[in-house]
């Protein structure tokens, strides 16, 4: 008979309350405020995995999961509560340093378009609206830049989450009627500088000025006018107001643009979306 211990680790499970954990090794990653406040607001005690536990010297030393316990912790409103814990008998602190360091090395993440078809398989509300929306402007959800296709679903999804639909809606019949589809103008930066000036001037905005003014400027001129200015979404923005700004009599004022800051969200999707 083959011997495949070699291939299963040698660990037992154990429900231990948070409050006998420890997660404040050197080698471990600062605590994300913003990632356990997301994950508190969005629970699901589905997603929540066994912690990964160094049991030395009759401590348990967490090796992976103090997000897990921090957020389950917050959920519960106490420390008292057990977590499902995977506990190593045969670690030093050294092999549990390499093991942190190594254990996210050959994972693949999920990117925007595979979480967003798994949600639309899941029949979730959201992601099914937004789909329908694109489709309804015969475009299409897609993987990677493509005639007919957004691929800035981040940007989708951030913009139907914070707004709502209707400000979606807006934003990509603004985006298509201006540059008529143009590939590049579908990009995330460029939507959510759409959306900045629908939510800052709602009806001051007029769709037919916004058209005309702003169409004359080509993506690659727009691009750079945006670069000049700042960058992201406010940078598009900015370049935007401006070309609808010109030889208007009555122009809309700049100062209500900065009335729809950004947000951490915001911020991590233009890094993400960046990095492509």
């Amino acid at each position: 008979m083959k011997d495949y211990s070699q291939f299963v680790p040698n660990v037992h499970f154990e429900l231990i309350p948070i409050k006998n954990l420890v997660s404040n090794q050197e080698y471990q990653r600062s605590l994300s405020k913003l990632h356990v406040k997301r994950a508190v607001e969005n629970f699901d005690l589905y997603q929540i995995n066994p912690v990964k536990i160094s049991r030395r010297d009759g401590i348990n030393y967490v090796v992976n999961g103090q997000h897990t316990i921090e957020i389950v912790a917050t959920v519960s409103d106490s420390h008292e509560t057990p977590v499902w814990c995977m506990i190593f008998d045969d670690l030093d602190y050294a092999r549990e340093a390499d093991i942190f360091a190594q254990q996210q090395k050959y994972v693949k993440a999920l990117s925007a378009y595979e979480i967003f078809m798994a949600n639309i398989e899941a029949g979730n509300d959201q992601q099914l609206l937004i789909k329908g929306l694109v489709e309804s402007y015969s475009l299409l959800i897609s993987s990677s830049k493509t005639p007919g296709g957004i691929c800035a679903i981040s940007t989708l999804d951030y913009i139907y989450k914070k707004f709502g639909f209707h400000v979606l809606d807006r934003t990509l019949r603004l985006c298509i009627g201006t540059w008529e589809g143009d590939i590049n103008s579908m990009a995330g930066s460029i939507l959510r500088g759409i959306s900045k000036l629908i939510v800052a001037y709602e009806d001051e905005l007029k769709e037919t000025i916004f058209k005309e003014k702003v169409g004359r400027c080509s993506i690659k001129e727009l691009s750079r006018m945006a670069k000049d200015r700042k960058s992201g979404s406010i940078g598009y923005a900015e370049a935007m107001l401006t070309m609808y700004n010109k030889r208007q009599r009555v122009p809309l004022k700049w100062e209500k643009l900065y009335n729809t800051k950004g947000d951490e969200q915001e911020e991590l999707i233009e890094y993400e979306e960046g990095k492509n």
